[in-house]
């Protein structure tokens, strides 16, 4: 059990803190205390569910509906097998059996692979840290830290635990993972006079924060659990994940396939015995076996392993794009996102400072797209003025960019963003580089105020100053550009006011930059911070990530509408959505405060029209989600901060980010972005309309095949006299289809054909659609009227084939029973194979993108092949009751099998037309 202190370590002084703790700050506890700590306490960790035994996940992949029907089609089977005496194999029910091991292992394996996913980004992430032992520094894992410790912080170093700083010097630190700051916080050791919310916490530094500037030594008062984010991540537990749209549709339709199977198998075995009658054991015996291959033929027994296939194979395609998925529904339900609500701190934006401004006494430039643009004034004065203010704020900087050794970048942000700026005009370097440091004074809170002092090689020096621009104005006396020094009169001193009060208001940071020269004779230890001659001021931002304007415009083409969700200003949050299209200018910004003035009714409202909300805590970003769930929404949320993973949890699907993320917002997500980009959740949008899409195509291709075989036996029985099996039958019970084809019939066309389909590539744009309604069922009304209008058609060629061949009948012909009883099945599934090409669209003929998905054609080839060895083989014709066609029987199947599509594709159009008009009569055609 970990744990933490009893009392308000931010109240007392470090040193009453690390008295009632039991530990020297100069020395740390001892290792073997430590190791006692440890062992009484518990690791630094979270608390994470119990591992699931191997013998209860394998039978999770056996608890679905569907495959519930699959077993009771097994035991029918098998009670049907014994009935005809256990003799040979049930072919049956060993086939079905085989599938529903089949899919069982496709979805435990899966699952498997996404752990190992999942734990390897984690042992990536992992977070060790320096700590006083003995006396000694050690690195220790941070799950090793415990209630005492001292750690040792430096710039660059993650904080392990919640901790009470003794010194500081400084000190500065990245809470944007746990406050959605953007900007580093300063830090330092003094007592609070009250206590405060975590981010005015000055004195105390917490775990999943990073140190960005300075030193720094801290006393652990508070591990796992008992830290500020494991107080959020309790909140976790509190919030449980909704079954995905898809989960929901297919439970949905496993109950109306039991009641299908049920009623067919029923209906079946009345209506022979009602029509036919039953004379002798042979004829019940027929019946039985024929409505128990009726009914294993009603249920697509490869559907599950179909889904589980199309999912994973999602995912595995989301693996390519650098994304683990957790879970396989959670391909399916990101595409059936209506909103996507983003933090804005590196999700939508770089996570880094950048320099994009610079304002100097003659001008101003911009950068836009890593160009410069000269904005205001004489470009070649302005750039210029541009390289001399720079070079300035370079030299008064500690700050270092990653060199071509493979050394990181280290060092405070906004110098970070200086250099890098710097770096982008010539004559900037030769200018750092010609000067030496003589000496710093560094930046406090109370000058805001950072100064070094250099000299060049002939010993000219110079005091280098940047800083707050309200500090540092009213030391300037002078202004310089490239015509030289002008006082800084009262009208210049109000238009560099000016410049930089309009900055702000545009949400950039603003930091002035000014020199002097100094006298040889002044020491630069004391080189007094006055008299200085104003450069400019430049404006920095986190700037949004290019790729995400992309995507954000993808997504709202596709009518995903984004949502901005930060504990940033207003201003900022404003300002950031502006310039990522996510809002217009002037767009209302809602805040916490503002929040929780509103009741559940006025906050579904507010959801619905405010896209962007700022200074928000995790309560509200859970009730935002849940308003827009209120609401009808799919929601889809990204984020990658302990602030982030209650609504992670919430959400219909959560992606957290795998660089920056937090390890509460990994394990609260199900999807983990490996390159942090906005950008692949737009991917993953896409990939998930088109699992979805492929999923409607291997229903549609199943159901209508099956409903063509049922279809087939119950109107050949019933119009048995008309067809002429009532006179070529003599006496006894004849069908028109034994149930050894139709199992074959089921064999051949719902396995290859069907996986093809799961896997057809895109051959619409699906970006180019709003997202399914969550009330929108796979099976609609529409794709049941496509199911019924195919499985007619085939049955209606099956039996014109069949009456063809038969003497009497509507169609008289001179062929035996067993060869129109060939016929009839060749046709069925010839039609069904090539009905395939055309349930990969709800809208274009069987010949569109025809090439693209040769896995299709591949295994409509094999199927041909497979029935011409059934009908030409003796020992296949011996087994399922055919006998060979001859090459004018042979192209009436293939012609009866063309015309089904043909017709089924022809009145498609004539439907697809007539809903693009009436979308374009009432204003809403796509």
């Amino acid at each position: 059990m970990t744990t933490s202190v009893a009392f308000d370590p931010s109240l007392l002084a470090a040193e009453l803190v690390a008295d009632r703790l039991g530990v020297d700050l100069d020395t740390g506890l001892t290792a073997a205390e430590a190791a006692a700590r440890l062992a009484s306490d518990g690791p630094n960790e979270l608390a994470a569910a119990p591992p699931v035994p191997l013998w209860r996940r394998l039978l999770a992949q056996l608890q679905d509906p569907l495959i519930y029907l699959l077993g009771v089609a097994v035991a029918v089977s098998l009670v049907a097998w014994l009935a005809e005496g256990a003799s040979g194999v049930p072919v049956d029910a060993v086939v079905i059996a085989a599938i529903v091991v089949a899919n069982a292992a496709i979805g435990f394996v899966q699952e498997r692979r996404v752990e190992e996913a999942v734990a390897a980004l984690a042992s990536l992430t992992a977070v060790t840290c320096s700590v006083l032992r003995d006396g000694d520094l050690v690195r220790v894992p941070a799950r090793d830290l415990v209630v005492g410790d001292v750690l040792a912080l430096a710039e660059g170093d993650a904080v392990g635990a919640d901790a009470r700083l003794a010194s500081a010097a400084a000190l500065q630190v990245a809470e944007a993972a746990l406050t959605g700051e953007s900007m580093p916080v300063e830090k330092a050791a003094t007592p609070l006079a009250q206590p405060a919310a975590i981010g005015d916490r000055g004195n105390m530094v917490f775990r999943g924060s990073e140190v960005a500037r300075g030193v720094g030594r801290a006393v652990v008062t508070a591990t796992g659990m008992s830290t500020e984010v494991g107080r959020i991540a309790a909140l976790l537990d509190q919030t449980e994940p909704e079954p995905s749209p898809l989960q929901r549709e297919l439970a949905a339709l496993s109950k109306t396939l039991g009641l299908a199977v049920t009623a067919i198998a029923a209906v079946v075995v009345l209506t022979l015995a009602w029509v036919n009658g039953v004379h002798s054991a042979a004829d019940l015996e027929t019946m039985l076996l024929l409505g128990v291959s009726l009914a294993v033929a009603a249920v697509p027994e490869g559907l599950p392993a179909v889904l589980s296939l199309v999912l994973a194979l999602g995912v595995r395609a989301m693996a390519k794009r650098r994304a683990v998925v957790t879970s396989l529904p959670a391909v399916e339900t990101l595409g059936s996102a209506s909103v996507v609500c983003s933090d804005k701190t590196g999700t939508l934006t770089r996570n880094e400072m950048t320099l994009t401004a610079v304002v100097t006494p003659s001008g101003m430039l911009e950068r836009v797209d890593d160009a410069w643009t000269c904005v205001a004034g004489d470009e070649r004065e302005v750039a210029s003025d541009a390289v001399r203010l720079l070079a300035v704020g370079s030299l008064a900087s500690n700050a270092r960019l990653a060199t071509a050794e493979g050394q990181p970048p280290h060092g405070d942000p906004t110098e970070l963003a200086i250099l890098e700026a710097a770096r982008s005009f010539d004559g900037v370097t030769p200018r750092v580089d010609a000067r030496r440091r003589l000496a710093e004074a560094p930046f406090t809170s109370e000058r805001k105020l950072m100064s070094a002092v250099t000299e060049d090689a002939d010993g000219r020096r110079e005091l280098q100053v940047k800083g707050a621009p309200e500090a540092l104005l009213p030391r300037c006396s002078a202004q310089r550009s490239r015509a030289g020094s002008a006082p800084l009169d009262e009208p210049a001193r109000r238009r560099a006011l000016g410049e930089t009060e309009r900055l702000s208001e545009s949400a950039y940071r603003t930091l002035g930059v000014a020199r002097r020269d100094l006298d040889p004779v002044e020491d630069p230890e004391q080189a007094a911070e006055s008299d200085l001659e104003l450069l400019g001021v430049v404006g920095l931002i986190d700037p949004p990530r290019a790729e995400s304007r992309r995507a954000v415009a993808e997504a709202q083409r596709a009518g995903v509408r984004v949502v901005m969700i930060t504990g940033d200003h207003p201003g900022t949050a404003a300002r950031i959505a502006g310039d990522l299209g996510i809002v217009a200018p002037g767009s209302p910004v809602l805040t916490g405060v503002e929040l929780d003035a509103l009741d559940e009714a006025g906050l579904r409202e507010a959801a619905g029209r405010v896209s962007v909300f700022a200074r928000v805590s995790p309560e509200h970003k859970l009730r935002i989600v849940h308003a827009l769930q209120a609401g009808g929404q799919v929601v889809a949320m990204t984020g990658d901060g302990v602030n982030d993973a209650p609504a992670l949890r919430a959400a219909d699907i959560g992606v957290a980010m795998g660089r920056a993320g937090t390890e509460v917002a990994k394990q609260a997500a199900t999807m983990i972005l490996g390159d942090d980009d906005f950008a692949t959740i737009v991917a993953a949008i896409r990939q998930g309309r088109v699992v979805f899409d492929n999923i409607r195509k291997f229903l549609r291709y199943l159901l209508a095949s099956n409903m063509g075989e049922v279809a087939t036996v119950f109107l050949g029985v019933v119009l048995a006299g008309r067809l002429g099996l009532a006179d070529a039958s003599g006496t006894g019970l004849v069908v028109p289809l034994r149930a050894t084809q139709i199992l074959w019939i089921n064999l051949v066309t719902d396995s290859a054909p069907a996986l093809a389909l799961g896997v057809d590539p895109e051959i619409d744009d699906v970006m180019a659609r709003g997202p399914r309604q969550p009330d929108e069922r796979i099976l609609d009304g529409a794709m049941w009227h496509r199911v019924l209008v195919v499985g007619l058609l085939l049955a209606a060629a099956s039996l014109v084939t069949l009456d063809r061949f038969l003497p009497g009948g509507l169609l008289a012909g001179d062929d035996s029973l067993a060869t129109a009883r060939t016929a009839a099945f060749t046709t069925l599934v010839l039609g069904q194979l090539l009905f395939a090409l055309s349930a990969r669209s709800a809208e274009h003929s069987a010949l569109h993108a025809l090439g693209s998905n040769r896995w299709l054609l591949g295994s409509l080839l094999l199927g041909v092949v497979l029935q011409v060895a059934v009908v030409e083989v003796p020992l296949l014709q011996a087994a399922f009751g055919t006998t060979g066609l001859d090459a004018r029987q042979w192209l009436w199947c293939l012609g009866a099998a063309v015309l089904v599509v043909a017709v089924n594709d022809v009145e498609k159009l004539l439907t697809a037309r007539r809903r693009r008009r009436g979308g374009e009569a009432s204003g809403t055609g796509r």
